[in-house]
């Protein structure tokens, strides 16, 4: 009588864990993933190669020195904005002072003598018409005179020749745009040709260097995405413009023109990516991929609609909303979409 009571009580006692037992599989398929399937399959998509890049303008133009002198004021910094034509600058050379005084000197004493070479030739005029003088005493007469007129002309020419120099000391901007250099302080001196400001002419650009492997396969139309752009929280996208033809250093330019680029900051190097042709590859949607410590995972469903997470390596794709897969899984694989690839 008190074994049946203590089978009674044991089988008692088992009979929860046996319902426990009996839920679990439950259980483990309510927290399967059920959300869209997609069957992977290669497909056409761009290839994105980094190069290193630079904020820049269309054209950088000079503001050169065309005397040589000092720099005696220079009214425009770095970040200004000038108009072409506006005066930024005068360089002064104090020799070309001196040789404006020699020659107005020279045009007084020459414009005396014209003078005193008028009136003989008044007093040689009279004479000859009352027949004191002859003919060629006149012409003689005529001639000092005309001498003298043309040795005012050629000390005014070499006078105003001075002055236009000296007019050439003012440091004109070649171009509307922003100052982006401007290293010579005031009282230095300066030598003809020698860069006194570099301007910024023309529309903001993103100046890529290309490896000269990639001049074949960029080309006008190209796209380009930019980041690390000072002000905007993630990328920016464009298009090249211009591909210059020449190669230097083994790297090819080009411009890409970019909505929203800042103008603040010409010169600072950024990282882009530019499309260099197309390959086959695993595009699947961003919420088909989850981040877990570090490692992005894909819910592969098998033929008996078994679910397995497995490890998978992605990469940027390009494509807004799209990530390449380059390992873990095959065309042919279905995955099922588990959420919006946060990392947990």
């Amino acid at each position: 009588m008190r074994i049946s009571t203590r089978i009674a009580v044991a089988m008692l006692a088992l009979a929860p864990l046996s319902a426990c037992g009996e839920s679990a599989p439950e259980q483990a398929e309510a927290e399967a993933p059920t959300g869209p399937v997609l069957v992977l399959k290669e497909t056409d998509a761009a290839r994105w190669t980094s190069v290193s890049a630079e904020v820049s303008t269309v054209d950088q133009a000079q503001a050169i020195a065309r005397i040589p002198g000092i720099l005696t004021t220079l009214s425009v910094g770095e970040g200004d904005y000038v108009k072409k034509g506006q005066v930024i600058g005068r360089i002064v050379d104090s020799q070309l002072g001196y040789q404006g005084s020699a020659y107005g000197a020279q045009a007084a004493a020459a414009q005396a003598q014209a003078v005193a070479a008028q009136a003989e030739l008044d007093r040689a005029k009279y004479l000859h018409d009352n027949g004191v003088y002859s003919k060629a005493r006149l012409e003689q007469a005529r001639a000092a005179a005309e001498a003298a007129q043309a040795q005012v002309r050629a000390a005014k020419a070499q006078q105003q020749a001075v002055g236009a120099v000296a007019g050439q000391g003012a440091v004109v901007a070649p171009a509307t745009g922003r100052v982006l250099a401007a290293d010579i302080p005031a009282g230095s001196a300066v030598a003809p040709g020698m860069p006194i400001a570099t301007i910024t002419s023309g529309p903001v650009v993103l100046r890529l260097d290309l490896p000269e492997s990639l001049a074949e396969e960029v080309n006008v139309g190209s796209s380009v995405i930019a980041e690390g752009i000072a002000g905007q929280d993630g990328s920016l996208r464009g298009t090249i413009t211009r591909v210059y033809p020449s190669v230097t250093a083994g790297q090819v330019r080009a411009d890409a023109r970019i909505a929203g680029l800042d103008s603040k900051l010409i010169g600072r190097r950024v990282a882009a990516r530019v499309e260099s042709g197309a390959h086959k590859a695993l595009l699947v949607p961003e919420n088909y991929v989850t981040t877990r410590f570090g490692v992005d995972y894909v819910s592969l469903r098998s033929e008996d609609g078994q679910i397995a997470t497995v490890p998978v390596q992605t990469a940027p794709s390009g494509e807004e909303g799209m990530v390449e897969i380059l390992s873990g899984v095959s065309a042919g694989d279905t995955i099922v979409a588990t959420g919006s690839g946060a990392e947990e």
